[in-house]
């Protein structure tokens, strides 16, 4: 057995291949045997069609269990998975695929495992080590140029098998997977834990507050993200009786709000199990399943993690371990930035971990924006607002939004109208990114070198969704 992460998940597929996998929504289901043949003969496709392992195969397509086939059988074929959000521009794609140069790009993956329908399967995985590139996930960058982050099969494995023990999970297990698969929460997360339980998934091509709450008593489990969580509490459907068959309840991907915890429990009886995660490292930190969840503590270290703060009693979180990334692809010098000359990875997350271990996130360093549990980070917001007619300059920041957790602001200096400016931007860049609200302003605060003060804007704009 090689060190090709593939191997290690389809050796705790169940031994019946007919048991379900993926629970769908008309009632039917589909089976890990299904799973299996197909991720083998996409495999077997890919090869034929010329890639080699290390090459990249780049997928954007809407959530579907073909796209998880091929997502499993870029593994299998030593290649290298690049996932793409599906709001992202064409001027974005264009981007991901001029730097990670792939051998293959998936749009439409059911038609691509109907062409493989007819391929005999790839008998055995090819054979990988540890450190061998698995994946690369983009994340937006402060500099406004995107980085990919690189993922080992050694990193993913290591992770996945420190998480399934972490929560518990079994083959008892029903997870309720209504997350998209082109991040790493629901991405390798969720479905490296239902694959090493041989657990099915109820599959939701995307939340639904209705169809989670008519799911919910068929579930043991469920991941989200915050916005996820508020948008069940209003809905009055969502009571304690169709919690009451759950395990548990895991948030992450952004900060959970103490009232949101406090309202959940009182209604459900449950307390969320928070955790705290990026694409560098998947998950780093988790309250305990056994033991008390304590609100605004994103909880311990994952066995294997090493964290420290750096500078004092509250700094800037940097961690080392089998789970975190080699660097940034193509990036080298970003890549050595971003390193301790000891090997920790400096997160930009600012925190502090108490006597007992507990570790509390109290802001980012890098002015990074989490809205609706996905990262925006605003240099590459304001690059795409400062071309646009009648903009002198902007600043972008996060504001506390009551659905999303922060929702993108654009202080403007210049002239022009808030729906045009947003409609805009949002030509150039993905939904999520662009601004919801735009105001205009005369001038920035600055301090005496001249940078943006932008504490003072996010004080100054605090109710701008209220």
């Amino acid at each position: 057995m090689s060190d090709n992460l593939y191997e290690l998940l389809a050796s705790r597929f169940p031994a019946d291949p007919a048991a379900p996998c993926f629970l769908l929504r008309d009632g039917g289901h589909v089976s890990y045997g299904a799973l299996a043949d197909g991720a083998g003969r996409a495999a077997a496709l890919m090869v034929a069609r010329g890639v080699k392992p290390g090459d990249r195969v780049v997928l954007k397509a809407e959530k579907s269990c073909q796209a998880v086939m091929a997502y499993l059988a870029t593994l299998m074929a030593g290649a290298v998975f690049v996932p793409l959000n599906t709001a992202y521009t064409a001027a974005e794609v264009d981007y991901f695929l001029q730097d990670a140069e792939p051998a293959l790009v998936l749009t439409d993956p059911a038609s691509f495992l109907a062409e493989a329908a007819d391929v005999p399967p790839l008998t055995e995985p090819v054979p990988r080590a540890a450190a061998d590139l698995a994946s690369i996930i983009y994340t937006s960058g402060t500099t406004g140029r995107s980085k990919g982050a690189m993922l080992s099969h050694g990193n993913l494995a290591a992770n996945a098998l420190a998480l399934h023990q972490a929560w518990g999970f079994s083959e008892r297990d029903v997870l309720l997977h209504a997350l998209p698969i082109f991040h790493v929460h629901g991405l390798f997360v969720a479905l490296h834990c239902a694959f090493l339980s041989g657990a099915p998934m109820i599959w939701l091509e995307k939340f639904d507050d209705a169809a989670v709450v008519e799911a919910l008593p068929r579930a043991t489990v469920m991941m989200g993200v915050p916005t996820f969580y508020t948008r069940l509490l209003a809905n009055p459907a969502f009571t304690r009786e169709r919690a009451e068959h759950m395990r548990l309840f895991i948030s992450g991907s952004a900060p959970l709000l103490e009232a949101t915890f406090a309202e959940f429990e009182a209604r459900t009886g449950h307390r969320i199990l928070e955790r705290y995660g990026m694409s560098e490292a998947v998950i780093i930190t988790s309250n305990p399943l056994d033991g008390d969840r304590i609100p605004g503590s994103v909880g311990f270290p994952l066995p294997g993690v090493e964290l420290r703060v750096a500078g004092g009693e509250t700094g800037v979180i940097e961690i080392r371990g089998p789970s975190v990334f080699s660097g940034y692809w193509r990036m080298p010098e970003k890549t050595a930035e971003e390193f301790t000359a000891d090997g920790y990875f400096i997160t930009g997350d600012v925190g502090r971990q108490d006597a007992d271990g507990r570790v509390w996130i109290s802001g980012r360093a890098k002015d990074l924006v989490i809205s609706g549990g996905f990262n925006v980070y605003p240099k590459e917001v304001e690059m795409v607002l400062d071309e646009l007619p009648g903009v002198v300059e902007s600043a972008v920041i996060g504001a506390p939004h009551p659905d999303f957790g922060e929702g993108v602001v654009a202080v403007v200096i210049g002239q022009g109208e808030e729906a045009v400016l947003i409609a805009a931007a949002r030509e150039k860049l993905a939904a999520f990114k662009a601004p919801k609200r735009v105001f205009f302003v005369d001038e920035l605060p600055r301090n005496a070198m001249g940078k943006v003060q932008k504490n003072l804007l996010r004080e100054r704009y605090a109710d701008a969704f209220a």
